[in-house]
């Protein structure tokens, strides 16, 4: 794809501030191979913009002034097609940018001016996407799925507390659906309304418990959430959480939007802690983690947070205390994924060959928690993180399991 000398191609880049311009330039000489080589405009051959850029619009008209016969390649996260460009979405692939700098390249050769819209396809769009066991498992996941709770040592009371210290739920895809629930009016097999699929936090019980949590931790007291339904406790010195449910009563609760007048009943009150026979309803405390969490789960079913961009990259900041938690299907694939860089809902379920729905429910109970956050760098969007590679070194426990069988 270089030019017939064998010199690179000379692009121009533009609306990329210093980190994302110098993530391009070692991006085409890396992953790229040096097929192009950023120069100045007044020595480029093409010109690449990201049009994400707050002055994208102004910059590209004055590209399309200055330079009207220039191949010119637009990065977006959303589809744009315009005469006489070339789209890329970001994150890009690197087969993407391949794919545009060849169509760039037919434009120079050729004296016809008038460009057609383009969208640079690789050929890896053709390909049928890869298998979920073709996908190493990374170190963690592996160590994770083995790990069995320790004994420890409990005075009677705080055995009572079943709820607290009870080990993490494991669903498989079959348990899912029903432990969750449906959505009425979602097609999760419809692409257009699995990206739809939001809904907002503040508008059930899940966002009036995480406030409450939030109010009682500046206020260091003991505070009471009156919903018309059941009062729950927030302690947060010993960060739990008291309601006197059962799961399936809380889970119907949970998906259940709040009305207005549902949310004018809801209330926070101080507790008379003497007054509050706690040893008498010990079942009734939750880790506050672990109620948040499965309370995510319920309140989104499937549903992704409207407070996270679904097509801009996520990355998750610690690795979820799995022991502890619900653990919804390929939870442990997902996290993996996600510790390594950030990624997009929709590239992880891609890249795993899962349903959406897995990804958007992990998102929302890790978001609760707050260990994952929306990438804000402008380079976090601009390169895709490299695909999953099936590792070829063999473990330790393989090489001699093949022993043994030779």
């Amino acid at each position: 794809m270089k030019s017939k000398d064998g010199t690179p191609l000379k692009i121009a880049l533009y609306g990329m501030d210093d980190r994302a311009y110098k993530t391009m330039c070692m991006y085409l000489k890396g992953p790229c191979k040096g097929i192009a080589v950023v120069v100045d405009e007044s020595e480029a051959e093409i010109d690449l913009l990201d049009a994400d850029h707050i002055k994208a619009k102004e910059l590209l008209d004055q590209l399309q002034a200055r330079k009207p016969n220039r191949p010119l390649i637009i990065l977006s996260l959303e589809e744009i097609l315009l005469d006489g460009t070339i789209y890329v979405k970001k994150p890009v692939e690197t087969a993407d940018v391949l794919a545009a700098l060849k169509q760039a390249k037919v434009s120079l050769s050729t004296d016809d001016s008038k460009k057609v819209k383009v969208r640079a396809k690789s050929e890896t769009e053709q390909k049928i996407e890869p298998s979920s066991s073709h996908i190493p498992k990374s170190k963690k996941e592996s160590v994770a799925e083995e790990i069995v709770p320790a004994a420890k040592n409990i005075d009677k009371e705080e055995k009572k507390k079943v709820s607290k210290h009870r080990t993490a739920m494991d669903l498989t895809e079959g348990g899912f659906s029903a432990y969750i629930g449906n959505v009425d009016g979602v097609n999760f097999s419809d692409h257009e309304q699995v990206l739809k699929a939001s809904y907002n936090p503040k508008g059930y019980f899940l966002g009036y418990v995480q406030s409450a949590i939030k109010v009682c931790k500046a206020k260091s007291r003991i505070l009471q959430l009156n919903s018309g339904w059941k009062p729950l406790i927030v302690f947060p010195h010993s960060q739990e959480i008291w309601l006197d449910v059962e799961d399936k009563q809380l889970r119907a609760f949970a998906g259940v939007a709040i009305s207005k007048n549902g949310a004018k009943a809801m209330s926070l009150t101080p507790i008379d802690q003497s007054k509050f026979d706690i040893k008498e309803k010990m079942e009734g405390f939750f880790d506050s983690d672990h109620f948040l969490w499965k309370l995510a789960i319920w309140t989104s079913k499937g549903r992704f947070p409207d407070t996270i961009d679904i097509n801009k990259p996520v990355y998750l900041m610690q690795w979820p205390n799995f022991t502890r938690l619900v653990v919804t299907p390929h939870a442990m694939r997902i996290a993996a994924l996600l510790i390594r860089g950030p990624r997009t809902a929709m590239s992880i379920a891609n890249a795993l060959n899962i349903k959406p729905q897995y990804v958007f429910v992990f998102i929302s109970a890790a978001n609760v928690l707050g260990i994952v956050g929306q990438a804000k760098r402008q380079v976090d969007e601009l390169i895709s993180p490299p695909e999953v590679q099936p590792t070829k070194a063999k473990g330790l426990l393989s090489r001699i399991l093949g022993r043994l069988r030779g």
